[in-house]
């Protein structure tokens, strides 16, 4: 009688650990897709995000940028036009620390004129 009890149980244990590694494996690949999916979804949330136009951008939405607020996008909208953003270090408006910080959400568009 003893032994079949312990057959029991240890059957009944072998088959709690086969389905916990089931289990395992199942949360697994959903968190494995869930990550990659989150990635994707991201990667496109940030590929749909508009740069501004250091051109024509106004001195509210200059402010908005990182380390970027009243006395730097007075002084960017100063040093107007810009060929490329990477005017903003060769005029000296604002050191490269905070150009680094921007540099990925700004553009320096130019006027297209009607020349024909």
């Amino acid at each position: 009688m003893k032994k079949q009890w312990q057959s029991i149980l240890l059957a009944t244990t072998l088959v709690f650990l086969t389905q916990s590694g089931a289990y395992a494996k199942d949360d697994a690949k959903k968190a494995s897709a869930s990550a990659s999916t989150s990635a994707s979804s991201s990667a496109s949330a940030s590929a749909k995000v508009e740069l501004m136009d250091l051109n024509s951008a106004s001195k509210k939405e200059l402010s908005s940028l990182p380390k970027i607020g009243d006395v730097r996008s007075d002084a960017i909208i100063k040093g107007r036009p810009y060929k490329g953003k990477d005017e903003l270090l060769s005029k000296k408006i604002i050191p490269e620390d905070v150009y680094n910080g921007i540099k990925d959400l700004v553009i320096a568009k130019q006027k297209t004129t009607g020349k024909k």
